[in-house]
């Protein structure tokens, strides 16, 4: 005949395995490790003060540096094309040009301020043609 039924044992974690109290310590002492090496790869914070306070102004400043710069780009196309077409006649086709032109150009001026495109310098010459010795 085979042995009394009784309920599981709780404490457990499945058969043949030790309890979980085991594995809890171990799991512990991973998080604490990987808790350590997380923190050791990253950058240290700058200690708070007002120089920290003024970074969300700053990233508030550039931001607004970079749309102001993208809408006198499509207003000055658009005053452009508006002035062509006055003195030239050809209304709206002048403005409608100088307006995607003006975008263009506004696309350009936040690229090259944000430095993901070089400015644009004129190279000087290697050398005037007579050969230094």
């Amino acid at each position: 005949m085979a042995g009394p039924k009784r309920p599981v044992e709780t404490g457990g974690s499945g058969p043949g395995l030790p309890p979980t109290g085991h594995r809890e310590g171990d799991l512990d002492k991973r998080m604490r490790d990987l808790e350590a090496a997380i923190a050791a790869r990253r950058p240290e914070r700058k200690p708070d003060g007002p120089a920290a306070q003024t970074g969300g102004m700053s990233g508030m400043g550039y931001a607004l540096r970079l749309s102001s710069e993208f809408i006198a780009g499509v207003v000055v196309g658009a005053a452009i094309g508006w002035i062509v077409d006055r003195m030239a006649g050809t209304s709206p086709w002048g403005l409608i040009v100088f307006l995607f032109l003006g975008f263009g150009a506004g696309v350009l001026n936040i690229l090259r301020s944000a430095g993901l495109i070089a400015e644009h310098k004129i190279r000087k010459p290697d050398g005037d043609g007579s050969k230094d010795t």
